[in-house]
């Protein structure tokens, strides 16, 4: 066995192993102790007494205990600054010379005076010697001495300091911090690649809930892995597939597994690593990761988040900054599907808004095939609670499926949240295993934050709470196309939601008239007991109205429900950038405003009657709030009856039992999409 492959297998048998190490220096010596080395002999030269230690003393010693017994034999003045004091080799070893220096000689002073000004130096030496009446006197010499050692640090160190940001900056802005990170490969791609070395664990077995969107990639893999089984018949493998849903419904973990599942080269890169402050970098980045990938051929390029780079072009008023992510796209463009065809590459792409993307983008023989991500159905949910229950240590009455009827509208990410905060909540009260209370708790906790235990409520709003809640119960039980009710509370939780009602909505995506106004009603119910029962209305009632207003204006302006505006609708995909016009003139405008505020003024109506007539139920739920602050379906079929449209729903025991310590908050789940699409009707 080679030496290389002797690596390779001591790399793959150590999981802690780094998985890109990087490759030593080839002649081992780094170049920037060279700097270091500079660097220290300077401070060196700086630091070095050339005096050998010779000791500062003050004039007074040296008059009168130096000059007074002739001890000393010269003096030099250096650099006019400094006096250097030579003793006598016979006074040398006298007992008040013991603090001199060791290094004795003709070379080495003892001792330093400091000059001040050379005048009054020799003035005072002059004096001195007088008054001790010797006639050896000392005259002091002259010498100019410079530290080169110094010089050239003062000289060299600024353009070191300058050199050395320089290439600092230079290394930020190229995004590198090794020799290849230098300003020239600012213009390399910065995808990563994962091959047979860097595989990733990640399979198709651990995505759930995606069959029809598993069955697209699969047949890529499929290609990549037996490609004469599609030539043969004259087919052509997708040369691109792009990845369309909401975020958290596993877009990303869905290139993840193709990565892990098919055996070639993986290239995977975020829209927005194209986007550098250097004009022309964006293009010649796209062009150095299709070198690359015709390189690795057959491959497969993954870019996240393309509508960070693929927005449509033309429709920025501005220049500079668009002009250069119009220059990216094009270049993208042109790669994928130019004059010189890149065979052997397949993309991948994701993002969450399709529709700011350049048609040029879309159109066939580039990306092929628009894969549709989207929330998963209570089937799918039940697939992906198995996928994240697997590591889990639960009880054993922990049912995938129960939870995938408590969890409507979640995507996979909400669900992977919703186990690992069960898990949580399961170790901070002590438990060995994770059971159902602690999933119900969980889906609470994601949904609207944590229970307020401790926000003190006054006893008017507190019943004011109760009867607006007490009116979203009744109305939701007797309108006939509303949605089951899970639970009532007017307990508080999240931010600022004083109380709620909550409903299980049906796996549905169409619509009628009535289900909408039954909907728009059950939403008003709140707002209609506050002005029953104390003929006034509070600020509880705002997520209501919002939701409401944004579906009778849909019913109008999108969906042509509307006999007056007729079957139009003012739906624009694309949208518009800057919203300067309207698709319709003042006086439709106005029309709309008056057929919205006719509908909603109709629901309102409609439900101010049914509580009316159902004065004495409203009563009831209301104390019985007050009472027990939540209250759950089974509490409502003893108190009122059974539901009475109802084909009959039988909910989950968990869910219907579910104690008061598990409460879902505010704005549970809202698509976006479709008008009716939240399980909470009412936020106070």
């Amino acid at each position: 066995m080679s030496e290389e492959n002797k690596k390779k297998n001591n790399l793959k048998g150590n999981p802690f192993q780094n998985k890109n190490p990087k490759k030593p220096n080839s002649n081992g010596f780094n170049f920037y102790w060279i700097y270091a080395i500079i660097i220290g002999i300077f401070i060196a030269i700086q630091l070095y007494d050339f005096q050998g230690g010779a000791k500062s003393i003050s004039w007074s010693r040296f008059e009168n205990q130096m000059l007074k017994n002739g001890d000393v034999e010269k003096i030099i003045i250096v650099n006019k600054e400094d006096a250097e004091i030579f003793i006598k080799s016979e006074a040398f070893n006298k007992p008040e010379y013991k603090d001199a220096s060791k290094k004795s000689g003709r070379v080495v002073p003892q001792y330093i005076i400091e000059v001040g000004s050379v005048d009054s130096f020799e003035r005072k030496l002059a004096e001195a010697q007088s008054a001790v009446n010797s006639s050896e006197k000392i005259s002091p010499t002259y010498e100019e001495r410079k530290n080169w050692g110094l010089s050239i640090f003062e000289w060299i160190f600024p353009v070191l300091i300058m050199i050395g940001l320089w290439v600092f900056i230079m290394r930020r802005m190229s995004g590198g911090s090794g020799p290849g990170g230098q300003i020239f490969n600012i213009g390399k791609s910065r995808a990563s690649l994962y091959d047979a070395e860097d595989k990733i664990k990640i399979t198709f077995a651990d995505v759930a809930g995606l069959e029809e969107a598993k069955e697209e990639v699969e047949e890529i893999v499929s290609f990549l892995k037996n490609p004469t089984k599609f030539t043969t018949l004259g087919g052509k493998i997708p040369k691109g597939a792009l990845l369309v849903g909401p975020p958290g419904t596993g877009k990303t973990l869905l290139a993840k597994a193709v990565a892990g599942e098919a055996n070639v080269p993986f290239f995977s890169l975020s829209g927005s690593d194209f986007v550098e402050m250097f004009v022309g970098v964006g293009a010649a980045r796209v062009r150095d990761l299709f070198n690359q990938a015709k390189q690795k051929a057959p491959c497969i390029i993954f870019i996240d988040e393309i509508d960070a780079v693929g927005r449509s072009r033309g429709k920025g008023a501005y220049q500079g900054g668009n002009d250069e992510r119009e220059n990216t796209l094009n270049s993208l463009l042109v790669e994928m599907d130019g004059f010189g065809t890149n065979s052997g590459i397949i993309i991948l792409a994701a993002t969450n808004r399709p529709d700011v993307l350049d048609s040029a983008l879309l159109r066939p023989g580039r990306f092929d095939r628009m894969i549709s991500v989207d929330k998963p159905d209570v089937i799918g949910r039940e697939a992906i609670f198995k996928v994240h229950l697997k590591p889990l240590k639960v009880a054993g009455e922990v049912d995938a499926q129960k939870l995938a009827v408590q969890t409507p509208g979640f995507a996979g990410a909400e669900i992977a949240n919703v186990c690992n905060e069960a898990a949580l909540i399961a170790a901070r009260h002590n438990k060995s295993l994770v059971d159902m209370q602690d999933f119900n708790d969980a889906i609470d906790r994601v949904i609207g934050g944590l229970e307020k235990k401790n926000k003190l409520i006054s006893p008017e709003e507190k019943k004011i709470v109760a009867y607006h809640e007490a009116g979203h119960a009744v109305a939701g039980w007797y309108l006939e196309h509303a949605d089951p009710l899970v639970k009532v509370s007017i307990v508080p939780r999240g931010v600022a939601a004083l109380g709620y009602a909550q409903y299980l909505p049906k796996e549905q995506f169409l619509y009628t008239v009535e289900q909408l106004t039954d909907s728009m009603c059950m939403a008003l119910g709140g707002r209609a007991a506050e002005e029953l029962i104390f003929g006034k209305v509070s600020t509880g009632a705002l997520s209501d109205l919002e939701r409401i207003t944004k579906m009778a204006y849909g019913m109008v302006t999108i969906y042509g429900m509307n006999k007056r505006i007729g079957n139009i609708s003012f739906y624009d995909p694309k949208g518009n950038e800057f919203g300067f016009t309207k698709p319709y003139s003042e006086a439709t405008a106005q029309a709309i405003d008056e057929e919205v505020k006719i509908i909603i003024e109709n629901a309102y109506q409609k439900t101010l009657g049914l509580l009316k007539e159902k004065n004495t139920q409203l009563e009831i739920i209301a104390q019985e709030l007050l009472k027990k602050e939540v209250i759950f379906q089974a509490d409502l079929e003893r108190l009122i009856g059974k539901r009475p449209h109802d084909k009959v729903i039988e909910l989950i025991p968990e869910i219907i039992n579910t104690p008061p310590n598990s409460i879902i908050a505010p704005d549970a789940k809202k698509s976006g999409e479709d008008l009716n699409d939240t399980a909470i009707s009412d936020i106070v």
